[in-house]
């Protein structure tokens, strides 16, 4: 089979792309047809070598995928659970997996959508689904989307003005704000504005609810100007690791951050979280926010969107 993989040798961790053979295929339940995959912030830092991604080796890299199970026929997606990790991933014509892994494709997409999702589209619909079940509803104040270019940034901006929020798209890329706004962002504002260092412990309050995908001094920023009882949930660490930030708008504010995983989520919740995509996220503007590319062009695209210069999504053909 055709596909990247990943060696580690005493200079490093090496990429090559070319013919895999089908026998180191990992042990599981499900031969699956792999016809597209697509590309992640993790995606990049596994592609460019960086450390703590890739735990085992070799590795095919790629932590999404989708395509049509040996035998059966039946089209699938699989997001997350440790591909590119601990498992084979994506970014070869076949993938070997656990049963609970996989989720059928819904049918409201193609193959080629569900890797348009992919993990971006994945964690924005939990982090939605995340504020919502605090208790977000529209009509209140305005809901910010950090990193609002971005894979998870641009589909939660399209979910959360789908549902009828008041969006604010937060960017590094101010000249992306038409793109954003197509998306259904109502405000383009600069990132700075939620990044700049703080003055005091609390702010006056801004922002309902928020999507971060940034961490950081961004994600600190949200947190001294979210109102009273609201809450952002957060995904990403784009902006760095650390959070400098006080017990003050939490014991005074009461206000939340609820933190989103997608990669450890048992299957019945998969399943949960893309019935929601299939019922709220508008496939024509999916479209539009996605780019395609094949295997060969990975290492360029893996270095840019690690330098922030991917707008929405980017889907990688393997077999179609």
């Amino acid at each position: 089979m055709r596909g990247w993989l990943l060696t580690k040798t005493e200079s490093g961790i090496e990429s090559r792309l070319g013919e895999i053979d089908p026998a180191g295929l990992p042990a599981g339940d499900v031969l699956v047809r792999v016809a597209w995959s697509s590309l992640n912030y993790k995606d990049g830092l596994a592609m460019t070598g960086a450390p703590g991604i890739v735990r085992t080796f070799p590795m095919v890299p790629g932590i999404d995928l989708a395509g049509v199970v040996e035998g059966s026929g039946e089209a699938v997606v699989v997001t997350g659970c440790g591909l590119s990790e601990k498992h084979w991933g994506g970014y070869a014509e076949l993938a070997r997996l656990p049963a609970e892994f996989v989720v059928p494709l819904p049918s409201a997409f193609s193959l080629r959508q569900a890797m348009a999702i992919g993990t971006a589209g994945f964690t924005a619909m939990q982090c939605v689904d995340a504020l919502e079940r605090y208790g977000l509803r529209p009509g209140g104040r305005d809901i910010v989307v950090t990193g609002a270019a971005g894979g998870v940034g641009s589909i939660a901006v399209a979910l959360l003005a789908g549902k009828g929020y008041r969006v604010v798209a937060s960017t590094g890329r101010l000249e992306e704000a038409d793109f954003l706004r197509r998306l259904g962002a109502a405000e383009v504002i600069d990132r700075a504005e939620l990044s700049a260092p703080a003055t005091r412990p609390m702010e006056s309050e801004r922002w309902g609810g928020a999507v971060d995908t940034v961490g950081g001094d961004t994600l600190a920023g949200l947190i001294r100007t979210l109102a009273h009882g609201c809450a952002v949930a957060a995904c990403g660490l784009a902006g760095g690791v650390p959070l400098k930030t006080t017990v003050l708008p939490f014991i005074l504010r009461g206000v939340a951050l609820l933190g989103v995983n997608s990669v450890e989520v048992a299957n019945a919740e998969r399943r949960r979280i893309w019935g929601l995509l299939a019922e709220h996220l508008d496939r024509d503007l999916l479209d539009s926010l996605t780019a395609e590319i094949g295997l060969e062009e990975l290492p360029e695209a893996a270095r840019r969107v690690l330098a922030g210069q991917v707008r929405g999504r980017v889907v990688v053909k393997i077999n179609t």
